[in-house]
């Protein structure tokens, strides 16, 4: 993965990570494949993007949930 795909810029969407070049968001990558869409629709939907780039939003994630940081998750009733 090239680390210069996901890209963090004040002046772009609030400085949330995006990819490169694109207002994409990594986090709507992530909710998009989490809804269960695949990978073949949000490229069809996000002509701009490519597997690379999907690849680059997953790896982002997995690197930041990595940090030592702890999540509260809720119980499911």
């Amino acid at each position: 993965m090239q680390r210069s795909l996901i890209v963090s810029d004040p002046s772009v969407m609030m400085g949330k990570p995006v990819v490169a070049g694109t207002p994409i968001t990594a986090v709507l990558i992530l909710e998009k494949l989490a809804a269960g869409e695949t990978v073949q629709q949000i490229l069809d939907a996000h002509p701009r993007l490519t597997e690379e780039a999907i690849r680059a939003a997953l790896a982002f994630a997995s690197e930041a949930l990595r940090a030592d940081v702890v999540y509260p998750v809720a119980e499911k009733a």
